[in-house]
């Protein structure tokens, strides 16, 4: 993977403005967000149920159009750019991956290099160096040649990000990466996210239920809710116990880690319990 200069960081890679998004039945379902991504950023994006967290990325993916506002990739209208080209400035990682592709783990990291094929062809030494690298970033060479069939589920994730990165994007988008990963395998993820962002220089943003993940990963943080952007910034401007609290109806407090960055966030149960006031 390419390193990102970093005189590139003071350009934003990815910029909302105003955009907003909905159905026949919903028409104002994602209300007016704005936002700047720079290279080296962090995002998480957090919120309940039907937020509208992942509409929010396929928005900055580009697979779906806004119905109001602009995404831009650095000073271009996303839509103005050709599928190729935008593959090669954005990479998306859906929720659910397929797993029966009855492909080995370095032929789905191969495949990553599309967008940059030439002449029809994507197997050259640039891409078998590319899938390399990230094959060794995402520690998935020891198992490059085993079927991504029979590779446990954190083994195929991690095989799926390095597919991801050998699209060489400027930005990588997660839509809830930890969901169904164990504890070790979820620390190796958000390693993995800081050598992207601290010293790649990729921007990367995550969608994620897990809000111990986000503050402990995230230099941003968007919450979302009922469709409609609370607070952004900071973790520990965005993440105050009294706003979530309000947004998710629990209570929440703080346990102390001492072997992780600051403390964690511990639910100690629902904001109203049994018609009591909060």
């Amino acid at each position: 993977m390419r390193r990102r200069s970093l005189t590139d960081a003071a350009t934003p890679i990815l910029t909302l403005d105003r955009v907003t998004f909905g159905f026949p039945r919903r028409p104002d379902f994602l209300k007016p967000v704005t936002l700047s991504i720079a290279r080296g950023d962090l995002w998480t994006v957090i919120g309940p149920n039907g937020a509208g967290k992942s509409t929010l990325l396929r928005l900055m993916g580009g697979l779906a159009r806004p119905t109001g506002g602009i995404v831009r990739v650095e000073s271009e209208d996303i839509w103005d750019l050709p599928a190729r080209l935008r593959a090669r400035r954005i990479a998306l990682l859906p929720q659910h991956l397929p797993r029966d592709l009855g492909l080995t783990a370095r032929e789905v990291v191969l495949m990553g290099r599309f967008p940059h094929r030439r002449f029809g062809l994507f197997d050259r030494p640039a891409d078998q160096a590319v899938v390399a690298d990230v094959m060794n970033l995402t520690q998935t060479t020891a198992f490059a040649d085993r079927s991504i069939d029979t590779l446990s589920g954190g083994e195929a994730q991690r095989v799926h990000v390095a597919a991801a990165l050998a699209q060489q994007p400027d930005l990588l988008l997660l839509d809830e990466p930890a969901a169904a990963l164990d504890l070790n395998h979820q620390l190796l993820l958000l390693d993995i996210l800081h050598e992207l962002t601290r010293r790649r220089g990729l921007a990367v943003v995550v969608v994620t239920h897990d809000l111990n993940f986000a503050w402990r990963a995230a230099s941003h943080v968007l919450l979302l809710h009922e469709g409609r952007p609370i607070a952004s910034g900071a973790p520990a401007d965005v993440m105050r116990p009294e706003t979530l609290e309000q947004v998710y109806d629990v209570r929440l407090g703080r346990a102390a880690a001492p072997r992780a960055r600051g403390d964690w966030l511990v639910v100690t149960g629902p904001r109203q319990s049994d018609g009591a006031p909060s």
